[in-house]
């Protein structure tokens, strides 16, 4: 225990002799040097920041730390400072780490590693302390919202260190807020962003996200769920008939329609005249029975709520009884053409054969009424020989190819 106490008291000593050295040649101003090297150090409020002073080519120099007011942390492994938040990490020839547990705004600052060498070499670690905004508080100017109308809202992100960025999202679209900044007494940053827009009836449901961006946190956001009205989709659907509306037949039509809020009133009417008298009407659904063309128009059916009125036209338009009977089947003209064209094909093939053979065989008519008239001695013999005597018919053949 003695001898403990004694090297204490030798380093606290030693220590003081060392400030008091350095007091001493103050005029001799310490240097920046690239053999002592240290890091800036960014780090949460709250957390806790390292900070390390390395030298390359110590020769068993004394290494310490100071902190903003030059008030020494670590000298060697001793720590002077009373303040239990400091801990020695590590500590050899080359190295002095020092942990900084739970950082307050109070600790941010220019920290200085020291090398006490002739003259002093220095070199300074930046610790820069983020504070993380609160939740971000998203308000709308209107709850309820009517298609075609503008809108606007509000996102705070309050109390933040640095200043905190905003986006904004409707559904997986960005779009565009104008952001204000205002700096606080205490040194701390409310960033306020206002988002206009218009909405139309396919923003129902959809949320709309502020996100805030700052280095201490991620994905931070807050989100609303829009609710907008709009006026009905009215549609007319034909139940009966499928085909042709024919004289004497039934017309049954149904009217869909749907809007936020529902709509309250689907009424049918006949433009430009009255809905046939025995015409059933049962909310949504039109009934006519035995139609005649004295129905023919344009049916109507309109569709209204809060928001506004739609509606949706039929034209009926009767045919004769019988309309669409016995109607010829249709052909296929496609097969027509392709049968035509081959047998035309085949007609060109056969007179183009026929014209070869023909060329190759003109000329090929002959008659045997001469035979024998080269054998003959004398002229007379040769026209007594042409003619063949007339006794023997067989020698007066002809051949034609």
């Amino acid at each position: 225990m003695a001898n403990t106490g004694s090297s204490s008291l030798a380093t606290i000593l030693f220590l003081f002799l060392f400030q008091a050295a350095l007091l001493k040649g103050a005029a001799q101003e310490p240097v920046v040097s690239q053999n002592l090297v240290t890091d800036n150090v960014s780090v949460v409020e709250g957390e806790m920041a390292i900070i390390s002073c390395r030298v390359k080519n110590n020769d068993d120099s004394v290494i310490q730390l100071l902190n903003p007011n030059r008030q020494t942390i670590y000298f060697r492994d001793v720590r002077p400072l009373k303040d239990a938040r400091f801990q020695l990490v590590n500590f050899s020839g080359n190295e002095l780490k020092v942990a900084l547990s739970n950082v307050s705004l109070s600790d941010e600052g220019r920290y200085v590693c020291q090398l006490y060498t002739d003259p002093p070499q220095e070199a300074y670690a930046d610790v820069t302390v983020l504070v993380p905004p609160g939740n971000p508080i998203i308000e709308a100017r209107d709850e309820v919202l009517s298609e075609g109308n503008e809108t606007e809202m509000t996102c705070t992100a309050m109390s933040s260190k640095p200043a905190a960025s905003i986006r904004w999202m409707k559904g997986d679209k960005e779009l565009p807020g104008k952001p204000k900044v205002e700096l606080t007494y205490d040194k701390m940053y409310t960033v306020t962003s206002r988002l206009t827009f218009t909405v139309s009836k396919e923003d129902d449901g959809v949320p709309v996200a502020c996100i805030v961006d700052h280095p201490a946190v991620k994905d931070f956001l807050a989100q609303k769920y829009l609710e907008v009205q709009y006026k009905p989709e009215v549609k007319i659907v034909v139940e009966f008939p499928q085909g042709l509306t024919r004289e004497g037949e039934n017309l049954e039509l149904t009217c869909q329609a749907k809007g936020k809020p529902q709509p309250q009133r689907v009424n049918w009417v006949k433009v430009d005249d009255d809905v046939p008298s025995h015409a059933v009407i049962s909310g949504g659904d039109l009934y006519i029975e035995n139609l005649n063309k004295t129905y023919n128009g344009t049916y109507r059916c309109v569709a209204s709520n809060a928001v506004g009125e739609s509606f949706d036209d039929y034209i009926l338009y009767v045919y004769d009884s019988r309309a669409g009977e016995g109607a010829p089947r249709t052909v296929d003209h496609a097969v027509i053409g392709g049968v035509v064209a081959v047998v035309v094909f085949a007609m060109l093939c056969l007179l183009i054969v026929l014209g070869r053979y023909f060329a190759r065989h003109k000329g090929t008519y002959f008659t045997h009424e001469a035979k024998g008239a080269d054998d003959a001695a004398d002229a007379d013999t040769a026209i007594i020989n042409a003619e063949g005597g007339h006794t023997n018919s067989d020698e007066k053949k002809e051949y034609y190819i």
